[in-house]
């Protein structure tokens, strides 16, 4: 198995290219992407299986921004009789002594084409697995702990055939987290926060990094996407921006807001948790913003978004990121990162900063 799948957002197969290539080049693992404009996945093939098996197992998959889930090919892209599909998955998986996955997991790519395989994925995977659980390629009970089947369908009668591990990989449905909006949040942009939270901060931890009585200050807040998540848990919030508030977030009693520029507010008291930012400006501004609070010791973690330009996106990403890492161990700080393409994000990758 020398070709590994990775899904991303559609738009940004190129930006998912470059990383994987970069990321595996740094671990001495070289190949090239084959890659289709919006097919919302690429495709790294290695030039060396045993160098791409060992890099798939010990690199952390959640270090990767536009990737939502990979998984190594078993094969070729596979050619499916629509009047048996079962079969041809069956035999290509025996043919490569697969054996005792916990899991199958029949996905599609996240394009208004591939959504039309959403109702197909469905019907199929019922008699697929109990197919693959009388082969014996799958367990004849799920186990979180087994390695995960994939057949990622491109069309009714095209379809990759891969493998992934729970320790190291996406666990949601095609790689993607689903939430409901909320009927009484200000705007859609609540969402972004709301995952960031999910993604970033494990949830054994959030009775202390997540909990009632944190003050948080949202600079960017207008009309209130992102303070409406921090109110909804009880946070005490100080809301920065030009513009107006929703009227509900100001009448639940927990948001100051002052009408002023997010670059030239600064806290008066060091009792500020959390930053959270959202505002319309140049990635290389921005993190050199959250830089500045954290080395003045105003917050303890921060969750930003960096807008990204229409050209060199993963590039523009990876050094805002270089630049605040080196700013912050000039200044002596012991600080974690994390940043992703968020299902829930557009043009611009969330990123999380943790002081300890």
């Amino acid at each position: 198995m020398n070709q590994l799948l990775l899904y991303c957002r559609s738009g940004f197969e190129k930006e998912c290219a470059g990383e994987i290539q970069d990321k595996a080049s740094q671990q001495g693992v070289f190949g090239f992407c084959k890659l289709s404009k919006d097919a919302a996945f690429v495709i790294f093939e290695a030039y060396e299986s045993e160098a791409l098996a060992t890099f798939y197992r010990d690199y952390d998959f959640t270090n990767l921004i536009f990737a939502r889930q990979w998984f190594l090919l078993v094969d070729d892209l596979l050619q499916l009789n629509p009047a048996d599909r079962i079969s041809t998955v069956v035999e290509t998986a025996l043919a490569a002594e697969l054996s005792a996955f916990g899991e199958l997991r029949v996905e599609y790519p996240e394009t208004n084409d591939g959504k039309t395989l959403s109702t197909l994925a469905r019907k199929l995977t019922v008699p697929l697995r109990q197919s693959l659980r009388k082969a014996g390629v799958l367990l004849q009970k799920e186990n979180s702990r087994a390695a995960v089947l994939h057949l990622f369908m491109l069309s009714g009668s095209s379809a990759y055939l891969g493998i992934s591990y729970p320790e190291n990989n996406s666990p949601l449905e095609n790689g993607i987290m689903r939430l409901k909006f909320p009927a009484d949040a200000p705007s859609r942009s609540t969402l972004k926060l709301e995952e960031a939270f999910l993604q970033f901060i494990p949830k054994d931890e959030w009775d202390t990094r997540l909990t009632s009585g944190m003050r948080a200050v949202d600079l960017g807040a207008c009309p209130g996407g992102w303070t409406y998540q921090l109110v909804k848990r009880s946070m005490m919030v100080t809301a920065i921006d030009n513009g107006m508030m929703a009227q509900s977030l100001m009448d639940t009693g927990q948001v100051k807001h002052f009408q002023v520029d997010g670059f030239k507010f600064s806290p008066d008291k060091k009792n500020v948790y959390w930053l959270v930012c959202d505002m319309i400006e140049k990635p290389q501004r921005v993190g050199q913003l959250v830089c500045d609070w954290l080395i003045n010791e105003w917050c303890q973690e921060s969750i930003f978004n960096l807008k990204l330009p229409m050209k060199k996106r993963y590039e523009t990403v990876v050094e805002v990121l270089d630049m605040m890492r080196q700013k912050l161990d000039e200044a002596g700080l012991d600080v974690e990162f994390q940043a992703k393409h968020l299902y829930h994000d557009r043009e611009e990758v969330t990123v999380h900063v943790r002081k300890f």
